[in-house]
């Protein structure tokens, strides 16, 4: 197994889920982790504790807020907001190719107020400045963009429902969550595999529009089936209730977002420091803790650097076609050993060159 996973995703998960999600692939009480039934008690359990602990996290336990784990990935709620809260008029910002490709789902179902854009700009920079109409029925955000590296470092202040896709920065740092009406992330960053979503929704805000919703695509449905109206995705789920397990026994949220910014201010105080490199993201303020993108200023030196970074066990470390270059994905379960591995090969390159 390679020693320091960069990937964006699916990405590093902790030794200890590894090993328990293993363990129950071979036996769960007597069958496997993938062939138990999900009405049988003991999945009920699992995925009681999954909505629990997710709720736990966020402070939101007993606040009107529901946590369900569907299939479809982050893109389905793309679609789902839409369906089950534009009514007539919403406002997006649009900071990534996530954030452009929502706005797309929404327009399907209403006027869409783009209020700011980077995307002239190649999503280089999170926009300022903006003001988000008090006429609309939803302001939606991306808090943080996988591609680009930059991240929304900041709660808007705004009167109508913030609605928020968290999928690469879920868990990673506090925030007042109850400034959310609704959260959802796909599970692969800092959760578990591919395969589940995490929807976080404030319950009031629901059953307000009216157009017919099909059944599948309707929270409400999937709050009163207890995100049982389907075959979940068993196994994910269950990844994610260990992971969601072993972040509160290191300290929650408070804690790993400490280590976070270790590992953030490691890598970026060496692509300012390193004459060999500079960062994608524009402004430092809007660099993300996350994802951090970064180009050589010689692509000669690229395949020494290759050459370098693979050598010393490190995986996943291109950029994303849309920028080039490099970009290390550091989730919750990345050590800042690995980090360090990182910023030691980028300084025996300027060694070398």
């Amino acid at each position: 197994m390679l020693k320091h996973n960069f990937s964006a995703g699916p990405c590093i998960l902790p030794q200890e889920v590894f090993q328990k999600a293993a363990a129950a692939v071979l036996n769960f009480n007597d069958l496997s982790i993938l062939e138990i039934s999900h009405r049988s008690k003991d999945f009920i359990e699992v995925m009681e504790k999954a909505q629990s602990l997710a709720l736990e996290h966020l402070g939101l336990t007993d606040k009107g807020y529901k946590a369900l784990f569907l299939g479809g990935g982050a893109t389905m709620q793309f679609l789902m907001v839409a369906y089950n809260l534009l009514e007539k008029k919403a406002a997006y910002l649009n900071t990534g190719t996530w954030s452009d490709k929502a706005i797309k789902e929404a327009k399907l179902f209403g006027e869409v107020v783009e209020v700011a854009s980077s995307k002239k700009d190649n999503y280089n920079y999170i926009p300022k400045g903006y003001i988000v109409p008090e006429d609309v029925d939803y302001f939606h955000i991306q808090t943080n963009n996988t591609i680009f590296g930059t991240q929304l470092q900041y709660t808007p202040d705004v009167s109508v429902p913030l609605i928020c896709d968290m999928s690469s920065d879920i868990f990673s740092r506090q925030r007042d969550f109850e400034k959310y009406d609704l959260i959802y992330a796909g599970a692969q960053k800092n959760m578990g595999p591919a395969g589940a979503t995490l929807i976080v929704v404030k319950e009031d805000i629901l059953g307000k529009v009216s157009r017919q919703i099909p059944s599948m695509l309707d929270y409400r449905t999937h709050i009163a089936k207890e995100s049982m109206f389907n075959t979940p995705p068993v196994f994910p789920i269950y990844v994610s209730m260990l992971t969601l397990e072993w972040l509160k026994e290191n300290g929650g949220i408070d804690a790993i977002e400490k280590i976070n910014n270790e590992k953030a201010a490691l890598i970026y105080n060496e692509i300012d420091r390193n004459p060999l490199f500079k960062g994608y993201v524009t402004e430092k303020e809007d660099r993300s803790t996350m994802n951090a993108t970064f180009v050589l200023n010689d692509e000669a030196h690229a395949p020494a650097f290759d050459s370098l970074w693979k050598e010393a066990g490190i995986n996943g470390l291109n950029g994303h076609r849309s920028v080039g270059g490099y970009r290390a994905s550091m989730y919750n379960a990345l050590p800042l050993e690995s980090v360090q591995a990182l910023v030691d090969t980028m300084q025996e390159l300027e060694r070398k060159s």
